[in-house]
């Protein structure tokens, strides 16, 4: 028998990503609350945007994303030229992973974080190290606890995915300040625009003035653009550089270039998302702790999901619960493989649908 190809081993050891779940069964009303998505979709502006290149399929997009890269420094107030674009955010946190550790070295990340963050490190070869938190929140003390010399990178979702939960700014800068300066920061800023707390910076400060922090925002949440793969990232030139070294190029697509940079330019289409999403995730945390006697618990969210937790034991678990509603069409994120057996993330809907999921949530518990 020939012999076939072996992989390396840490490639062999990676789980592979599982994405929220995109189907009901057959003849069931699909409530897709699985994947974080916006639910009043991209702005219409954006859209007309991705439709009027499409007759130039045939070209090779931007490169360098430049038009896009000045319109996002302009909303932000970012110089252009610190900014790189990728295939979702998820490529460039891979791309960093890729560029700042390798086998012998050791990324760190929160317990309940981003999946993402354990699988760039053992693409890299590196070594996954998950620090405890505290309530579901990222504790400060405890990933400076976890930091050793072998430690490359920390990656900080804020807010946190899959749990919702945000650290304040003042912790924020606590970490950088306790992290030696050969150590990486990876502000992962995803769901930046739902935040509504008072001082809250999406990592740029710190980016702006710090040699070894980068923060990566991404166009799939609340500008709706999640089919498109759009991300990007702010920070010191010489990483910028180097992730520009080995992202994909010609990595975003002329439709997904022109939609974001239109999205950018109709912010209130985002602030219509951004109050829907108060609006209904309100309500459903309301919901759920009127629940609380059953043994539900909203954890609290600054993003635009809601984890929720359930008995461990008894008719009324997360995984009981995970199946009530699969069979009837909302599908939701639970979260085993994270250690979030006793949990469903439920992303926020529309009106109608973050009803619909209160009422069946009502229904099984009765």
């Amino acid at each position: 028998m020939t012999e076939a190809p072996t992989a390396k081993p840490w490639i062999s050891a990676i789980e592979a990503y599982v994405p929220g779940r995109a189907k009901a069964a057959p003849g069931v009303t699909l409530v897709k609350l699985s994947s974080n998505e916006n639910p009043r979709g991209a702005s219409p502006k954006a859209i007309e945007a991705m439709r009027a290149v499409v007759g130039k399929a045939n070209r090779y997009p931007d490169a360098s994303s430049h038009d896009l890269r000045e319109a996002i420094a302009a909303l932000h107030g970012l110089e252009a030229d610190r900014i790189v674009c990728g295939t979702g955010s998820d490529e460039i946190l891979q791309c960093i992973a890729l560029a700042y550790a390798g086998p012998g070295d050791e990324v760190l990340y929160v317990r309940h974080g981003f999946m993402v963050y354990p699988i760039a490190a053992e693409r890299a070869g590196a070594t996954p190290v998950a620090a405890p938190d505290t309530d579901y929140t990222a504790d400060v003390d405890a990933l400076l606890a976890a930091v050793t010399e072998r430690t490359k990178i920390v990656y900080l979702a804020n807010p946190n995915n899959p749990t919702g939960t945000l650290i304040a700014q003042s912790e924020v800068e606590r970490l950088h300040a306790g992290l030696p300066p050969h150590v990486l920061l990876v502000i992962d800023s995803a769901y930046a625009e739902y935040v509504e707390e008072p001082g809250y910076d999406d990592g740029t400060a710190l980016a702006r003035v710090h040699p070894n922090v980068v923060m990566a925002r991404t166009f799939s949440k609340i500008y709706g653009l999640a089919a498109e793969r759009i991300g990007w990232a702010y920070g010191a030139p010489g990483v910028i550089d180097m992730v520009n070294r080995i992202r994909g190029p010609f990595n975003v697509t002329s439709a997904g270039q022109a939609g974001a940079v239109a999205a950018l330019a109709d912010q209130d289409w985002v602030a219509k998302c951004r109050a829907d999403n108060a609006r209904n995730r309100a309500a459903l945390v309301e919901a759920i702790e009127a629940l609380g006697n059953k043994g539900l618990r909203a954890v609290p969210s600054a993003a635009n999901f809601v984890l929720v937790t359930f008995p461990e034991t008894g008719a009324h678990t997360a995984e009981a619960a995970n199946v009530y509603l699969t069979e009837r069409g909302f599908l939701t994120r639970w979260l085993p493989n994270q250690g979030l057996g006793h949990a469903l993330r439920i992303s926020i809907g529309t009106d109608e649908e973050t009803q619909a999921v209160i009422g069946a949530l009502r229904a099984f518990l009765s």
